[in-house]
């Protein structure tokens, strides 16, 4: 039997990062991780499709080559070789979070963790005691009935990032952040994509604005959305994957060569011993307070498993709390509407806080603004002038309740909003900042200003 101060159940981006500051703080930490470090973020999921995208990115630039002046023939692209490079970043990463833990000497122990009692984990064999047990297992893919993967003609995200062939004809259920992510990749690199999703526009949680600009970008780049539809059923008895779809009560038949199924995850939660211990489970998430404390003494719950939103940051960041308030501080709890929300299509969705219809929802008087991609310098010069800034006020303020982005690069320039956010920062400090020219975060400072009818370039 060996004895912790914290002991924390998962090494992806909420588990680690929750063990390497408690071993900052002077605590001795142990993590326990069944399959690899780093988690899903790092191997199956952030990072890696962080690489495929870049791949199709590129490849999509090249096709556009003639408009910069360039001249690129023959274009293709070798499939193996982009999961190749995909896969050997996130071996690397994952070797990497080997060496902050062994830096920070917390003790790493592979293996299926179970609690026995309050206090108390079994690995096996071995038997952890610690007053303090932090549970991180994560989630996984939601698999709906008659939607189940198969690895061959029907895909989880995990499939599809080492996919066994190059889809002709893809259909791909759920359009959040993984579903739109696949759907833009495999379309970049030529295959014929439809997306349908159950619920009336895609990007559900965007803002309606930003959700419906995308979609008129994907089906200019050759994507059939079908918003307010469901998948009814699979054939899979053919060649291919015949799918069932119901629009608007009509029924038609797809035919297509491969399916990926996004509809969301469930979290981790079984086979932990959480039923025994009294520990709360709803729709498959551990029940938390604001700190992240499950109801049960010394036992918390950080990340995925905890619940929406569903994002390596937020895990992150929960992690560091846990670990300071084990440790004795008095850390702040973690606000939702500071936590933006990114998705690498092409082109890319940002956002962070409320959404106007949310504000308006609350019965805030609010002032809107917006701006261009086609009124930006910069965005004219990348040849990427296809995008918009949004930005929402409470109009009595000024407060910044909420940012939405869709264009390029705007997963990087959300973050200037969530310091806002942060910060509590109003319109007069916003205006008041001077933005360096020439840049695509000038449209920032534009769509403030326009809330204001202030704007000068549109």
């Amino acid at each position: 039997m060996q004895t912790y101060d914290m002991v924390v159940i998962g090494a992806g981006p909420g588990g680690y990062v929750c063990a390497i500051r408690g071993a900052q703080l002077g605590l001795k930490v142990a993590v326990v991780e069944r399959e690899h470090l780093g988690g899903i973020c790092l191997n199956w999921g952030c990072i890696p499709t962080k690489a495929l995208l870049r791949s199709a990115e590129v490849f999509h630039l090249m096709h556009r080559a003639a408009e910069f002046g360039l001249s690129a023939e023959g274009l293709n692209f070798d499939l193996d070789k982009v999961v190749k490079r995909s896969r050997g970043i996130a071996r690397q990463l994952n070797s990497g979070v080997g060496h902050l833990l062994k830096k920070h000497k917390v003790d790493v122990i592979m293996g299926a963790a179970r609690l026995d009692r309050p206090g108390r984990v079994r690995i096996d064999d071995k038997v952890l005691e610690s007053k303090a047990i932090v549970l991180a297992t994560g989630a996984r893919a939601r698999e709906l009935p008659g939607l189940e993967a198969d690895g061959d003609k029907v895909w989880t995200y995990k499939h599809a990032m080492s996919p066994p062939r190059m889809p002709k004809r893809l259909l791909v259920i759920g359009s959040g952040a993984i579903g739109i992510e696949f759907a833009s990749f495999y379309n970049a690199l030529g295959a014929d994509v439809t997306v349908v999703e159950v619920m009336d526009r895609i990007l559900p949680v965007e803002d309606a604005e930003i959700s419906a600009f995308a979609r008129k970008q994907f089906e200019k780049q050759g994507m059939t959305i079908l918003e307010g539809a469901k998948v009814a059923g699979l054939d899979r008895s053919g060649p291919g994957v015949v799918a069932k779809v119901e629009v608007a009560g009509e029924t038609s038949s797809l035919d297509v060569d491969t399916v990926i199924s996004a509809v969301g995850i469930v979290g981790n939660v079984e086979d932990l011993g959480l039923d025994t211990m009294g520990i709360r489970v709803e729709r498959s998430h551990v029940v938390t307070d604001a700190m992240c404390r499950t109801g049960v003494e010394g036992i918390y719950a950080i990340g995925d498993v905890a619940g929406a939103p569903w994002l390596a940051h937020k895990a992150s960041h929960e992690g560091v709390m846990v670990a300071e308030l084990i440790a004795g501080g008095t850390p702040h709890a973690l606000d939702p509407d500071t936590i933006a929300g990114c998705t690498y299509c092409q082109p890319q969705v940002a956002s962070v806080g409320l959404t106007e219809a949310q504000a308006r929802e609350k019965g805030i008087d609010v002032k809107v603004g917006r701006f261009p991609f086609i009124g930006n310098g910069k965005a004219i010069a990348l040849g990427e002038p296809e995008g918009m800034v949004k930005t929402v006020f409470d109009a009595r303020t000024g407060a910044l309740l909420g940012a939405h982005m869709v264009g390029a690069d705007v997963t990087e320039l959300i973050q200037g909003y969530v310091i806002g956010r942060q910060l509590e920062t109003t319109e007069e400090d916003l205006m008041q900042t001077i933005f360096p020219h020439p840049t695509l975060s000038e449209m920032m400072h534009e769509s403030v200003l326009d809330a204001w009818d202030r704007a000068i370039h549109f």
